[in-house]
């Protein structure tokens, strides 16, 4: 069942009267606990000016309750604010990627990981608490899975109301399920939430792709090709991202008309 409203924990991380220095230093200590000697797993987080929000999505990382260890990867890709310093100020690993470009940032974050599993993340999105453990689980207990990816809903970086986006949301279910049956399952992973085994991705040559191509479904189909294993959605990996992809699109009535059309034809 989608939610109605914003989690008050999502509130909290996303809220504009958040001092951001304070934020950072408690964000440096709660990694702290969280990265062992040796990694289980790495966060990789690409980021492009990203100065308003990373600072609440490293935080809402750093506060998982998870049995793994954990480390961390930002990739500045040629950020012209300051993004690489406020994640500094948060005790995380900061890389710089001069080539320009999404796949480069996650290839740069996938090469240099130390963790046997790489989770997606994007800057501008408040993971739950549960997430880190909710998208290796499958991925440690089920080798036949070669990747797990979950839900999401937006955050409003303008006046849209959460009861709009929820309508918005459940056509977009809709649209995702027919993928399955009339598409592939690929296009329904995202990169703000997606995991999988390091070496695997590395067989397949990480996230490059023919031009078509988004860097993350079609890494989650090589992998799936490849036969390492089923894709699986994790419904308990619910994390909540920025609305600017809807903006980019043209719109809420862009999107929505997108989606219509999508479910309409059934792919």
């Amino acid at each position: 069942m989608r939610p109605l409203v914003i989690p008050k924990y999502i509130k909290e991380c996303w809220s504009s009267n958040v001092d951001l220095e304070v934020l950072a230093a408690e964000t440096k200590a709660a990694y702290q606990k969280l990265k062992k000697e040796h990694p289980d797993v790495t966060v990789v987080i690409p980021a492009y000016n990203e100065e308003k929000t990373i600072v609440r999505t490293l935080y809402s990382i750093c506060q998982n309750k998870t049995s793994y260890s954990v480390e961390i990867i930002v990739v500045n890709n040629n950020s012209k604010d300051k993004t690489a310093e406020w994640v500094n100020a948060c005790g995380v690993t900061c890389l710089f990627e001069p080539t320009q470009g999404i796949t480069h940032a996650r290839n740069c974050g996938l090469t240099h990981a130390k963790g046997d599993y790489i989770i997606n993340a994007d800057a501008d999105t408040i993971y739950p608490r549960n997430w880190i453990q909710a998208v290796i689980e499958p991925l440690k207990n089920n080798e036949r899975i070669a990747l797990t990816y979950g839900q999401y809903s937006f955050l409003p970086l303008h006046n849209t109301k959460r009861l709009t986006y929820f309508f918005y949301e459940c056509m977009a279910d809709v649209s995702r399920a027919l993928n399955k049956y009339f598409k592939d399952e690929a296009v329904n992973v995202y990169g703000f939430c997606s995991a999988f085994r390091r070496e695997q991705a590395l067989q397949v040559d990480g996230y490059n792709h023919p031009p078509d191509a988004n860097e993350d479904g079609y890494l989650a189909l090589k992998l799936r090709d490849k036969g390492f294993g089923k894709l699986h959605q994790v419904n308990r990996a619910f994390v909540w991202t920025t609305d600017r992809r809807i903006h980019i699109d043209g719109g809420l009535m862009a999107g929505t008309i997108k989606r219509l059309k999508r479910i309409v034809k059934g792919t």
